[in-house]
């Protein structure tokens, strides 16, 4: 079980911060790269091209039975992902259409292990729901987190830590521990995520305590929130933690000054691939993540993506999520 506190998740941040900490470079000969270190001397080169080699997995004949008839027939597995360039979860390689990430990576494992043909579904992220909900779409891999309140809707099974990320310019001396820290800061955050919901109850315990509320803004992607963050029209910024991480390393530009748990206060956040409540889809997803984390497949995505301090010991069905109350 993954009931523990926000403490931990502040050192797998900052484990994630050591593994994405130096700035990148290209590399136009090995088909577009950037490399990221680890620690000083080794690194971590990430294929931005749009063949990506990937890692895949065979079919495991027991947990590809437990898939659904109706999509065991079909022979695919319909995938929603969104990307607004959130490198290195979803994102456009260089030939600026090819949707590539970590999360395409393990969607792609997953459905190896199912026997199905995985085909991803660019969308953007209220559409990832609208398109589980209609039956459109099978699974989300889409950095979805656990949450309580969604469990009404959807059924989840986890595969990787979820932590968030408060990004500032370089330099700009502010440091971000609880909600003190952002009254009456100009802070964007994306619509409809797990995200805003902690950022609009952290502007109510600020205003509680007799501080401003955080002046909360909106941008239609990150390239967009980063610009406005480089210009000074908002103070911060508060994303998923791999990303923030990712851009601190990759431009130099900005740095990662708040890491907190996706499921607030008391419990470690989970990403989760997502499905429709009762679709029976759930159970051999979580087998398949299970059988991809034994076999070494799993550790191996993560770790091409820089992202191997947000590694699960295993994927569970619908474990604890983000509370209603987000404490």
């Amino acid at each position: 079980m993954f009931r523990s506190k926000a403490r931990r998740t502040a050192a797998a941040a900052l484990g994630l911060t050591a593994a994405l900490a130096l700035a990148a470079c290209s590399n136009p000969s090995d088909g577009g790269t950037v490399e990221v270190a680890a620690t000083k001397g080794t690194g971590t080169k990430i294929n931005l091209s749009p063949d990506q080699r990937r890692v895949t997995a065979a079919k495991v004949d027991a947990i590809a039975a437990e898939v659904p008839q109706e999509i065991r027939e079909r022979g695919t597995l319909e995938i929603a992902n969104s990307s607004g360039s959130a490198a290195p979860l979803n994102f456009y390689a260089n030939d600026n259409k090819t949707v590539i990430g970590v999360e395409v990576d393990l969607a792609h494992l997953v459905a190896g292990v199912l026997g199905l043909e995985p085909h991803v579904n660019t969308v953007s992220w209220e559409n990832v729901f609208v398109g589980i909900d209609s039956g459109k779409y099978d699974v989300g891999f889409s950095n979805i987190t656990d949450t309580e309140e969604r469990k009404e809707k959807y059924d989840f099974a986890s595969y990787r830590e979820d932590n968030l990320g408060f990004a500032a310019r370089k330099g700009s001396g502010l440091k971000v521990t609880g909600p003190k820290d952002v009254a009456g800061r100009t802070v964007a955050v994306s619509s409809g995520t797990n995200q805003e919901k902690l950022l609009v109850e952290w502007s109510r315990e600020a205003v509680k305590a007799g501080l401003k509320p955080v002046d909360i803004k909106y941008y239609q992607n990150d390239s967009d929130t980063y610009l406005a963050l480089q210009s000074g029209r908002i103070d911060l910024y508060l994303g998923p933690h791999p990303t923030a991480a990712y851009h601190a390393a990759t431009t130099g530009r900005t740095e990662v000054v708040g890491t907190h748990s996706g499921a607030g206060a008391t419990l470690q956040g989970l990403i989760a691939a997502t499905t429709k409540k009762d679709s029976g889809l759930a159970k051999p997803l979580a087998a398949a993540l299970n059988e991809t984390i034994s076999n070494g497949t799993y550790g191996r995505v993560l770790a091409r993506w820089g992202l191997s301090a947000e590694a699960v010991p295993a994927s569970e069905v619908n474990p604890p999520g983000l509370p209603k109350t987000n404490k």
